[in-house]
């Protein structure tokens, strides 16, 4: 399973750890994805989509089938 979220699209970002003497080695920065489920009324069902925190906030502020729809029209869902 990738750590990818279902309704941004946010992945892993790639970077570099810099020590004091300046050696850089890679490093990844992971994005901050959980689990949740959630109720659809207009379909009458629940899903259960792996999100990140931004995507949590904007299903708050806008509701589900909103959002839902937005990331339809974007092309990031199916």
């Amino acid at each position: 399973m990738s750590k990818v979220c279902e309704i941004t699209g946010k992945r892993a970002m790639f970077g570099n750890n810099v020590s004091f003497s300046v050696n850089k080695t890679r490093r990844r920065f992971n994005v901050n994805l959980s689990k949740k489920r959630f109720y659809i009324p207009e379909e009458d069902r629940w899903v259960t989509l792996k999100v990140s925190a931004k995507a949590l906030k904007s299903i708050n502020k806008k509701g589900i089938s909103a959002v839902l729809k937005e990331a339809k029209g974007k092309g990031i869902l199916r």
